[in-house]
Order: C-alpha cells, then structure tokens, then sequence
C-alpha cells in the first residue's frame, strides 16, 4: 500500500493511528504531499483523488481509496488486528454513528473554525471564507465536546467499552482544537481523563 498525506495533519494522523493499532505500519509507504504548496490541487493529484485532500491510500492495483472513514475501514477488513469499526452489526452501527458525531460535531466543526474564521493555511489555499460560519462551528465543536464528556461518564471509551474508529476521530479532533487555538475546557472532566489515557496508547505515545 501507498499513502499519500502529510505528517501532522489530523486526517493523516487518523490513518496513521489505525495502521499501527493494527500492527501494521510497516506494511505502508508513505509519501510526503507538499499540501502547502498547493500539490494536493494539482491535476497529477487529482487524478488520484479528485476531492483535493489527503490522505489518500493506494493499493497495489493502482485503485485509490479517499476518505479517512473508507481507508479505515479496508485496513480494518484487510488485518486481523483488533477492530476499529465493531465485528457485529450494532457495534459497527453504533461505532459509527459515535464516529459520525466526532467528526462533523468536533474535527470538522474545529477545521471550518480554522479554515474560515482564522487566518487558516494562507491566502493562497483558503481561497474561500466566510468568518460567521467558522465561529457558529467554534461553538458547535464546544457543544459537541461537552456532549462527549457526558458519553464518557458512562463509557469507557467514546462508543463503548472498547477503543475504536470513534476514538481515533475524536483524538484528533481535539489535537486540532490545540492547534486552532479552541478552548478544551478544563471543566470536562470525563473528556481530559479519556484524552489523557487515549494519548499513552503506543499508537499514539509511539
């Protein structure tokens, strides 16, 4: 497999988490997109994966995955370590659904915040913004976190007892937060306790 990213990046990081809880790190190489020089929006690139973005996995049929949740899911049908995405049809369900709510209500919530309502990447990428958008998803990514942290006072983990897909989006997403300068208020608890035992797991920790 080839993935397309950029280190550092909370999409990226998300791919990144799943290879190694799987065990599986080594069996990816890894190419460096030079997304703030605009290579994600060249044609080359987009040839590959016409949304802009990264990541972006390659198989070895020269097939490409987009899409964080669909890369997550082939690595997690294609190993057998332990799974991201729930092995019965509720738990997949319900792990989705958990992981839908991290990612609209907090990754993405935080990423429209940045790329709309701060000066964001540049000039040159956020060719489009619309700053009364941004601060409505700064205040949708404050609500959702508050709602995680009512989910964790009775779950170990943020769509159950078991470390999943949903976990991984919300970790990022409150990386990004750090990032864009959106306050994780110290109040919650449940969330800073899961936050900081999330963060010694050897996919992350290293």
């Amino acid at each position: 497999m080839k993935i397309y990213d950029i280190e550092g990046f909370p999409n990226p990081a998300r791919v990144r988490i799943a290879l190694a809880e799987n065990g599986v790190s080594d069996e990816a190489e890894f190419f460096a997109v030079d997304v703030m020089g605009g290579e994600h929006r060249t044609d080359a690139f987009k040839a590959k994966n016409p949304d802009a973005t990264v990541p972006c996995l390659e198989l070895d049929d020269g097939s490409h995955i987009a899409q964080c949740n669909a890369i997550i899911e082939y690595i997690d049908a294609t190993f057998d370590g332990p799974s991201l995405t729930g092995t019965t049809p509720k738990q997949r369900a319900h792990i989705s659904m958990m992981n839908a709510r991290a990612e609209a209500g907090l990754l993405n919530a935080v990423g429209a915040y940045f790329h709309h309502a701060t000066t964001g990447l540049g000039a040159e990428l956020e060719t489009y913004q619309c700053a009364e958008w941004g601060n409505k998803q700064k205040e949708v990514a404050a609500t959702t976190m508050a709602y995680l942290d009512g989910v964790l006072a009775e779950n170990n983990y943020i769509a159950g007892d078991s470390f999943s897909s949903a976990d991984i989006t919300a970790f990022a997403g409150l990386a990004f937060a750090d990032f864009a300068k959106v306050e994780i208020p110290q109040s919650l608890q449940n969330l800073q306790a899961w936050r900081a035992k999330v963060a010694e797991r050897p996919s992350i920790a290293g």
